[in-house]
């Protein structure tokens, strides 16, 4: 009989003794005994039966070798303590035993892993305790990694995360590297969504970004100068963590937060061609976690960040320059080294010191205040990126060096260089020869610079189906193909002639030049004042 059947029988005697009837008449009209009809009068509830002996197993004779095994466990590494598939293969190969199946291992080990850990003093004594979090007080900053397909290729990438305490609002966003740069942007984004800065605490961990040493088992910490400069910008209170996996806890709610993001937004895998379109997605998933419910709360994580929005500190009027300035030296190959990888600077640079911008994704090169080159980062270590344009003045001069530079196969990655340059560079080579046509081509590739890149294919396109094989060729089609020819041409008779867009044209220059020109302004010329003169002298 189930224990509910049990506590209905003992209502049911207890309610008929209760109306007068009799210990016989009780034990008769239920069907149970003496006894059954004196403990439900006794008590309302049925007494808990006693457990069965334990049976004998199979496994008696091995248990204390096991409790051996987990109690030295405790003093192992954590990466190198038993498995349960280890303790029995090690009873199978060291033991002799062979009748006792492994879900009778696995079953004992269960049960007596916690007990051992707690005979031995090992049990988590600590205690959490629910915190209140203030509107627009409290806030907690982390890094995560994610996983995304950037222009095809599966690269990792790095989440910057800050969460309020009080409404859960988070801010994200995605950097090529998890550095100090990285850092700052993420604040300053941050900081800028938000519409201010927390007015209480920022929890970290111990970011080598901020945190330069920790001092001891205390609070204190070593901080770097610029987060230190950062922190003076912006009003920043700093709270640190305890290193480890114990200070986790502190500041869980981004924890949670980062795990809760990528899940829910970047799964699957996402697809893009940059870091910058990438950003934009999730600007809008941040947007979109607005209207999302935490838990069991009454208002959104929009209607409560609306509460807090006007508690926050207001940020300053100055902006922080997040990025680190470099002064690296060009070398002879017109490449410069940041931070382990090389990047191209324009050939005429070779020799100079020159001064670069480094952001979380990207890096800017510039000769005194001018701008000479930019770069996406890169995401491994002594990787190189070279473009192209940066050796279009040396390969005039050195034309044999272009079929196996590296800056050339890059570009042909990338789609800069397409299968339309090859064919007419084929072509150029064998009119001209190898010499001469390479240098044609170089001359091609500086159009580049000024015209769009579907203009100069389509002149390279227009060139080689005429045959013409000559940079002015290229360029001449590239600025036509720019410039769409107007259906109404004007006749010299007065009258219009309606071209279709097959029909040839040649254009005066002349006219050409002439529509160009400003409108004339100026009163016409007279000669009044030339008669005066005349008069006078005849008088």
């Amino acid at each position: 009989m189930s224990a509910g059947s049990r506590v209905e029988l003992y209502a049911a005697i207890r309610r008929d003794a209760r109306a007068g009837m009799s210990g016989r008449e009780l034990q008769r009209r239920h069907g149970v005994g003496w006894r059954t009809v004196q403990a439900a009068l006794a008590s309302a509830w049925p007494a808990q039966r006693a457990p069965y002996p334990p049976r004998a197993s199979k496994l008696d004779p091995f248990k204390p070798v096991i409790d051996q095994i987990l109690v030295v466990d405790l003093d192992t590494p954590r990466k190198q303590r038993h498995t349960i598939t280890r303790i029995f293969n090690r009873l199978c190969a060291e033991h002799g035993m062979t009748d006792v199946s492994y879900p009778v291992v696995r079953a004992y080990v269960a049960q007596r892993r916690p007990e051992i850990r707690t005979e031995h003093g090992r049990t988590e004594s600590a205690a959490f305790v629910p915190q209140t979090h203030l509107p627009g007080r409290e806030a907690e900053v982390d890094f995560g990694e994610i996983s995304v397909r950037l222009r095809g290729e599966l690269v990792t990438l790095h989440l910057f995360s800050l969460r309020m305490s009080y409404s859960g609002k988070a801010v994200h966003r995605v950097s090529a590297t998890g550095g100090q740069e990285a850092f700052f942007e993420g604040h300053v984004h941050a900081f800028k969504v938000l519409g201010g800065v927390p007015a209480g605490r920022i929890r970290y961990d111990n970011l080598k970004a901020a945190v330069a040493q920790v001092i001891g088992f205390s609070r204190q910490r070593v901080e770097t100068d610029r987060w230190v400069a950062f922190r003076s910008h912006f009003n920043v209170d700093a709270f640190y963590c305890q290193p480890g996996i114990s200070g986790a806890h502190e500041k869980g709610g981004v924890e949670g937060d980062i795990g809760r993001f990528r899940r829910n937004h970047l799964v699957p895998v996402p697809e893009v061609d940059s870091l910058r379109e990438l950003n934009e997605f999730i600007d809008d998933y941040d947007r979109a976690d607005d209207d999302r419910r935490i838990g069991h709360r009454v208002h959104t994580v929009g209607e409560a960040f609306a509460a807090e929005r006007q508690l926050l500190k207001p940020l300053p009027v100055e902006p922080f320059e997040t990025g680190l300035w470099m002064t690296p030296r060009v070398d002879r190959f017109a490449q410069i080294t940041v931070r382990s990888n090389r990047c191209s600077v324009p050939s005429r640079f070779i020799g100079r010191q020159v001064r670069v911008l480094l952001h979380a994704s990207d890096l800017a090169v510039y000769d005194g205040r001018t701008p000479v080159a930019s770069h996406e980062r890169l995401l491994t270590k002594g990787a190189c990126r070279l473009e192209l344009d940066h050796y279009l003045e040396a390969l005039i001069r050195k034309p044999g060096a272009l079929p196996g530079a590296t800056a050339l196969e890059q570009a042909r990655a990338a789609g800069a260089f397409t299968t339309v340059h090859d064919a007419w560079w084929a072509a150029a080579c064998k009119a001209h020869g190898d010499a001469d046509g390479t240098r044609a081509l170089v001359e091609v590739l500086l159009l580049h610079r000024h015209t769009p890149h579907e203009h100069v294919i389509a002149g390279i396109t227009a060139a080689l189906r005429a045959g013409a094989l000559t940079a002015d060729a290229v360029a001449l089609e590239a600025r036509r193909a720019a410039e769409p020819i107007d259906s109404a041409v004007p006749e010299a008779d007065g009258h219009t002639a309606i071209l279709t867009p097959d029909a040839a044209v040649v254009a005066s220059l002349t006219h050409r030049r002439l529509t160009h020109l400003p409108a004339d302004t100026r009163p016409p010329p007279t000669v009044t004042a030339y008669d005066q003169l005349l008069r006078q002298t005849t008088s």
